[in-house]
């Protein structure tokens, strides 16, 4: 059986299982996410925007499109390889350790859609965060895009089973040690995998922590991608506003 090594989403990432699970997103919400935070963050035409762990591009791209010059970068050389196609000018794609400053300023750095406390090594959070500081420019902004782990928690389903292109994926979930574990185990064309994804499981107390470790200042939290208030108890997303 196939596993994947410490640092997980450099295996689980790279894969073409990844993707097709999770081939379902909803594309409309994102963009609509994307023009709601772009507008609160009074970014305009031709501003900078870096894209924090940005995948295969497709959040990058979309912002190209609204018109921003938009630098993705991501630990994944396959990802980042695959992103490079679309490149042009004001469109960039770099293969980066985010837990390292990438050596320019931004008006906007954006780590979305839970990309935030994968890491082995507690220090490499708070790395990050002092990263996306040294990231942006004198009035710029940055966006973490958590999901709220007190309602994740309460909800989280023990066992699932999802099929996609006759692929049935196995799913167990827990919280061990701090944090939200998710396997999966599948089984294609006669061979076993088995991939883990974990996150930790950081409350809003918790990034204020980091914050205060970063001198980081908090100017607002949101709690879905509607960017309505905040509530612990009912909010699927914890979004937060700092610089």
């Amino acid at each position: 059986m196939q596993k994947e090594n410490d640092n997980w989403y450099a295996s689980w990432f790279n894969t073409r299982y990844y993707h097709l699970l999770y081939k379902d997103r909803d594309h409309r919400e994102a963009a609509l996410f994307m023009n709601k935070l772009t507008t609160y963050l009074k970014l305009q035409e031709k501003d900078t925007i870096l894209d924090l762990a940005c995948g295969k591009g497709r959040h990058a791209k979309y912002l190209y499109k609204q018109g921003f010059n938009v630098t993705g970068i991501d630990l994944s050389k396959e990802s980042i390889e695959y992103a490079k196609q679309y490149e042009k000018p004001g469109l960039h794609f770099e293969v980066h350790d985010m837990c390292l400053p990438y050596p320019k300023k931004f008006d906007a750095v954006l780590n979305l859609f839970t990309s935030f406390g994968y890491f082995k090594n507690e220090i490499d959070n708070l790395n990050t965060l002092k990263a996306i500081k040294s990231e942006l420019n004198n009035t710029g902004n940055a966006v973490i895009d958590f999901l709220n782990v007190e309602l994740a928690i309460k909800n989280l389903v023990p066992t699932e089973q999802k099929i996609v292109d006759g692929i049935v994926f196995h799913i167990e979930k827990y919280l061990e040690d701090g944090y939200i574990i998710k396997n999966i185990q599948f089984n294609d064309n006669g061979k076993d995998y088995f991939y883990t994804e974990r996150v930790k499981a950081l409350t809003l107390e918790d990034f204020k922590a980091y914050f205060k470790e970063a001198n980081i200042k908090l100017k607002q939290t949101f709690g879905n991608y509607q960017l309505e208030e905040f509530n612990k108890d009912t909010s699927e997303r914890l979004i937060l506003i700092f610089n």
